[in-house]
């Protein structure tokens, strides 16, 4: 057997070269490459990014763009140009060429680091703003970014920059959502809110006075804690709960044919993950009034009694958010998994319709059987569970509401600040 090593060939030797930092024979090591062949991608780039260590930006200029001829969808070659075109003062083109590489390969950090401070440099800091917070949240979660150990030294000036950026950006949109109530209304009114963006951007710890209490998204600290709320928070109940029979009347008339029904989970994978069956396979489905904050006026006008009654509630409207209203629908054997919602900003009621035997809530390890005609309203960032374990059909009406302990300069600074940070995650998303 040849146990011999092969022989390296001179485009092994330069990379090696450059690897060992020896960047000028590394660039002459390429460039016999590039005599062989004047259109190779690796070699193009090689000697590119050497001309730019050395200070050749025309140089380094001249040869991407021919690496650009040769593949225009390479993104280390647009990457690559960008910087050159940013050390020769041609930040328009430098943009161009850095959102090209993202474009092309979104899973290229380094770009878009660069692309963000080119941005910041030509004046436009939101823009930046969002780079920084995609990029960072790209690989931060793999362990890479969050200390110098962990950063290239070539990118940790600018790496540490940009976390500096996404700290103190972050806080200044959100708090311009927040700050003409506070003119209005004056500080001390938005204090319990201030508290809450603090958490929500790690500026400070959350204290739950209940320790079975935690929301996923937003907590108000300094609201009274308990899994229930009294029914005596909520002076509408009476007349909603003697409208039972008039709704109930409606959601009939949609059984037969499930009119208007979807399903609550919309994938096969969070079926599995949140539902199981003991009489077959498990099914959640809604009639939905509101989801995602999103009126269904058709659904709405099928049942014009109960759209009239939620009219009447305090339901928490955050565009793009909330409420949730449906029937809820589960088929027999179906149990809803533990889970958490996402804030204390907001209770859940249920006026339960059909309610067969064998069917419980559990909020916070405490069981409650609903009650056909009686509302329970509970705070669903405890753990919380439900079950129809009976042969029949169980349905509730379910509808989010304001936690009844906000002000209501709470409630609107809380609906403004979700609307916010929803759509400044879908402007990073899409960056």
């Amino acid at each position: 057997m040849n146990d011999r090593h092969p022989q390296a060939t001179p485009d092994d030797e330069a990379v090696l070269l450059l690897r060992a930092g020896r960047i000028e024979e590394a660039e002459r090591a390429f460039l016999k490459v590039l005599d062989r062949n004047p259109l190779d991608l690796q070699a193009l780039n090689i000697v590119g990014l050497a001309s730019i260590r050395l200070g050749q930006f025309h140089r380094a200029r001249e040869l991407l763009e021919r690496a650009i001829t040769v593949k225009p969808d390479h993104a280390a070659s647009r990457h690559h140009l960008g910087r050159a075109l940013e050390s020769l003062g041609d930040l328009p083109g430098a943009v161009t060429q850095y959102a090209a590489a993202v474009k092309l390969d979104a899973a290229m950090p380094a770009a878009r680091l660069h692309l963000g401070a080119v941005l910041e440099r030509t004046g436009d800091a939101h823009g930046a703003l969002l780079q920084y917070c995609r990029v960072l949240a790209d690989v931060q979660p793999r362990g890479l970014w969050v200390d110098r150990s962990s950063t290239p030294p070539a990118l940790v000036p600018l790496v540490e920059h940009a976390v500096r950026r996404v700290r103190t950006g972050r806080r200044e949109v959100f708090e311009a959502l927040i700050t003409p109530l506070t003119a209005d209304y004056g500080p001390d009114a938005l204090a319990r809110v201030r508290a809450m963006l603090d958490i929500y951007l790690g500026e400070a710890r959350a204290t739950f006075p209940d320790a079975r209490q935690a929301p996923s998204f937003l907590y108000l600290p300094g609201l009274p804690t308990s899994p229930w709320f009294d029914r005596g928070l909520f002076p509408w109940l009476p007349e909603f709960e003697g409208r039972t029979a008039a709704i109930t009347a409606e959601l009939m008339s949609l059984l037969p044919e499930h009119t208007g029904s979807e399903r609550v989970f919309s994938t096969t994978a969070l079926v599995e993950q949140n539902l199981r069956g003991t009489r077959g396979a498990p099914s959640w489905t809604g009639h939905y009034f509101y989801r995602h904050g999103e009126r269904r006026a058709d659904n709405c006008a099928a049942c014009p009694t109960t759209s009239a009654a939620l009219d009447q509630l305090p339901l928490c409207h955050v565009a793009g958010h909330g409420p949730e209203v449906l029937y809820s629908v589960f088929t027999p054997g179906t149990h809803l998994l533990a889970h958490r919602g996402v804030t204390n900003t907001r209770a859940v009621g249920h006026l339960p319709l059909i309610v067969p035997e064998d069917c419980a809530l559990r909020v916070g390890g405490e069981d409650h059987v609903w009650r056909e005609g009686e509302v329970v309203v509970f705070d669903d960032t405890y753990e919380h569970e439900a079950w129809n374990h009976s042969p029949h059909l169980r349905v509730v009406l379910i509808f989010d509401i304001w936690n009844p302990h906000l002000t209501e300069v709470e409630r609107l600074a809380t609906a403004r600040l979700v609307e916010g940070i929803g759509a400044f995650r879908e402007a990073t998303a899409r960056a």
